[in-house]
């Protein structure tokens, strides 16, 4: 969800376009089985990740969210935590004004363009975390929102992911890393993250053993959060992906029970 300011709005597009230059996400896995773009598979994964972002599985809760942080990003806000200092707020406010001109919030556009790479709420304020809210009572922007976390995020992790040939439990482990990192190839994005793992395990789709490999990327991508104290609490690795690791649980099935910051949670079906 966090990264170092302008990071997204310049790698993300040409991350998509990296990767979906290669074979599409599809539901069915190569062996049969249930790829992360499967209806109910994403549900998991959203709720997954809301429990670490939000404390709660009710991840459709979070349209509304918005509220600064203290991490130099200035906003953080919505399902994903788009951010104003780093692009993919403006990236989202521009989309929504594409698919309904003049919404309560395409008059902070000017605004999100000079506050983008800065922690500055200048032109945006109470106003904006209002009319946010507002906004998020519109199904339209709830449908931008959907949008861009799949352009930026969801899409391209899970097609990495297949082109690696991991199955659902890695797609998601790929998908929350570039979340939480944004995409990129620095040490501490997506990209950085995955090619320290690849020094240390080949992917299965080199030949390599899954669960060596994503134990390799868990551990390059808990390395990374302990660079940044905003993420220095590993709970979501340590409890919750490397539990589903442990149990050999790859495809990521229900029952799945985890903790996130010390609080349990479960998805049973």
């Amino acid at each position: 969800m966090q990264l170092t300011p302008t990071r997204r709005a310049v790698l993300a597009a040409a991350l998509a376009a990296a990767v979906l230059a290669g074979s599409g996400a599809t539901s069915a896995g190569a062996a049969g089985t249930v790829n992360l773009t499967d209806p109910h598979k994403k549900e998991i994964a959203m709720e997954l990740v809301s429990s670490a972002e939000n404390s709660s599985l009710d991840w459709k809760a979070q349209y509304k969210y918005i509220e600064d942080i203290g991490d130099g990003r200035g906003y953080t806000a919505g399902i994903i935590g788009f951010c104003s200092g780093t692009g993919d707020m403006l990236d989202l406010v521009k989309h929504y004004t594409a698919l309904k001109s003049g919404n309560v919030l395409a008059k902070y556009l000017p605004a999100l363009e000079k506050v983008n790479g800065s922690a500055s709420h200048s032109g945006l304020g109470t106003a904006f975390v209002n009319d946010w809210k507002k906004a998020a009572a519109d199904p339209v922007f709830q449908q931008a929102q959907n949008d861009e976390r799949d352009r930026v995020y969801f899409t391209p992790s899970v097609t990495q992911a297949e082109k690696d040939g991991l199955r659902a439990l890695g797609q998601f482990i790929y998908y929350d890393a570039i979340v939480m990192h944004g995409p990129g190839n620095d040490s501490t994005s997506f990209g950085g993250i995955r090619a320290t793992a690849m020094k240390h395990a080949k992917t299965p789709a080199q030949g390599g053993n899954e669960t060596t490999y994503l134990n390799a990327f868990l551990d390059a991508r808990k390395a990374a959060m302990l660079t940044e104290a905003a993420h220095d609490d590993t709970s979501r690795v340590d409890t919750e992906q490397r539990v589903f690791l442990k149990a050999g649980n790859l495809d990521l099935n229900p029952p799945l029970h985890w903790k996130t910051y010390g609080d349990s949670y479960s998805i049973n079906n």
